[in-house]
């Protein structure tokens, strides 16, 4: 046991070099700067916002409407004169948007004519809050509109609402979840599920990615060195000295995605509360609905994710074995890089559970598969399927330690090569 910690130590050391230190470091700063720009540009976009207005009509329709502008977080410049010096004299301000109201707006308006009010957007680069500001015009038009057809029929027919009279029938949604019923939106629930679980995929990428990569690198690294000839002769067992090298990679590629997730949440986590605000109030819907994650949940999926670490180290310690130098072992990570990313996208856009049998079979085969479908399927309560991920993969893991340790017990793992030209392994 004591030479194992010594050796466990020692590969830890040797992963945690300066050179990576120094590299997430560096991503921490850049995820802090990403972050301190966004929320810059957030605060921006909820500020209230100058608009130009140029009103050639001046009758009571066009002041409500510019009223209504003021009242939509904007602060309201109001123009006047000739309609291509207002355009001309914007252009070199730090104005971004135009508004004009063309003469006849409010006569043609309450007639219900045809009527145009023109917008002016000056686009000196892109941004969300220069987006905003059309966007909420363009609404505000909709709902001058709405204002108008209103008071239309209010006119014509005093004694119905003239909601009822556009849209006399009303939805009211429920969504079911096996035994469980609750009233709201089944689009809401999604979001609200899709906003939380956004953060997962990132994890386990970064998680198996980080791993799988330092122990290709290094047993590349000491097979290109000799030094891993010297390792063979110390005297330990070959098991430990495998077993030495997935735990330090594992442990280096969770400190490693420790902190791209602390860069990730300092990137994208806004103080405003808005992402927040949007989930506590959809928050109650999703207990009714059993959409939560108890004790065993967690531990479940803590399993599930664990087991898939070590599936990819089980393979990079192989694809390692296989490489003959550095520069090869960067091109042995990319079909595991491919393994991740099936999975990774086929998260994101459907449900496991409704594929057809053989592409269900196809991507469950894949071990890094399960964990990105465990948290969805605690929560809908399939846990046949996530018990079966979890024997699957202990399967998988066992068998890979097997043959691991038997190449390691031989000489076979300073004389297996992968030569591309040929397409086989010689040994």
């Amino acid at each position: 046991m004591k030479n194992f910690t010594h050796l466990l130590v020692k590969e830890i050391k040797e992963l945690l070099n300066k050179q990576l230190i120094i590299s997430l470091a560096f991503i921490l700063i850049i995820f802090n700067f990403i972050g301190n720009v966004t929320k810059s540009e957030m605060k921006k976009a909820m500020a209230k916002q100058k608009v130009a207005v140029l009103d050639l009509d001046r009758s009571p329709v066009s002041r409500n409407l510019i009223g209504a502008l003021n009242a939509a977080n904007f602060i309201i410049e109001e123009k006047s004169g000739d309609k291509n010096k207002v355009v001309d004299e914007i252009r070199h301000s730090s104005l971004d948007l135009l508004v004009v109201i063309p003469e006849g707006f409010g006569e043609k308006a309450t007639k219900f004519q045809p009527v145009e009010v023109e917008t002016y957007s000056f686009l000196r680069g892109v941004s969300l809050a220069g987006r905003s500001k059309s966007e909420v015009v363009r609404m505000l038009l909709n709902s001058t509109n709405e204002y108008l057809s209103n008071e239309f029929l209010k006119a014509k027919i005093p004694e119905v609402d003239p909601k009822l009279l556009k849209a006399p029938i009303k939805n009211r949604e429920y969504v079911i979840i096996k035994d469980k019923q609750a009233e709201g939106s089944s689009a809401l629930v999604i979001g609200a599920m899709t906003a939380q679980n956004f953060i997962l995929p990132v994890i386990l990428i970064v998680i198996i990615m980080y791993s799988a990569q330092m122990v290709i690198t290094a047993i590349a690294m000491e097979k290109q060195n000799k030094t891993l000839e010297t390792l063979l002769t110390v005297p330990i067992s070959r098991t430990s000295i495998v077993m030495a090298k997935m735990l330090a990679a594992a442990l280096v590629g969770l400190i490693s995605a420790a902190i791209y997730i602390l860069g990730f949440r300092k990137a994208f986590s806004f103080s405003e509360g808005d992402i927040g605000q949007a989930l506590s109030g959809v928050a109650p819907l999703l207990k009714q609905l059993g959409l939560t994650i108890n004790t065993q949940g967690y531990v479940l999926f803590g399993i599930s994710l664990f087991l898939t670490i070590l599936c990819a180290l089980a393979l990079a310690t192989i694809l390692g074995v296989l490489a003959e130098d550095y520069r090869t072992a960067q091109s042995l990570s990319f079909p595991l890089i491919f393994l991740v990313m099936v999975p990774y996208f086929i998260s994101l856009f459907a449900d496991i559970n409704s594929m057809s049998l053989p592409a269900k079979l196809l991507v469950l085969a894949i071990p890094f598969s399960h964990p990105f479908f465990a948290m969805t399927n605690i929560m809908f309560g399939h846990l046949n399927m996530v018990y079966l991920g979890i024997v699957y993969n202990f399967l998988f893991v066992a068998v890979l330690l097997y043959w691991t340790t038997k190449i390691f017990s031989t000489d076979r793992v300073l004389t297996m090569k992968l030569k591309w030209g040929k397409k086989k392994v010689v040994l």
